[in-house]
């Protein structure tokens, strides 16, 4: 889950996977894959930065298969 914050000032959490798209209109406006829109403070690079940074934690955790064994 990454953090971003609405225009009022409230933190909340969404989950990378079910972005659609991020446009800057000139708000931030990250779009659902079931078409819901949210507006949010953080520029859309910002965004997306956190969310390789989420992808980049996931990823580390994932066990190393050793092949030579």
């Amino acid at each position: 889950m990454i953090a971003v914050t609405t225009l009022h000032g409230k933190n909340f959490y969404i989950n990378p996977d079910l972005i659609y798209r991020i446009e800057e209109t000139p708000d931030t406006t990250i779009t659902l894959i079931d078409s819901k829109t949210l507006v949010v403070k953080e520029a859309p690079e910002v965004v997306v930065h956190r969310i390789i940074s989420y992808r980049q934690t996931i990823y580390r955790q994932v066990p190393q298969i050793n092949k030579n064994q």
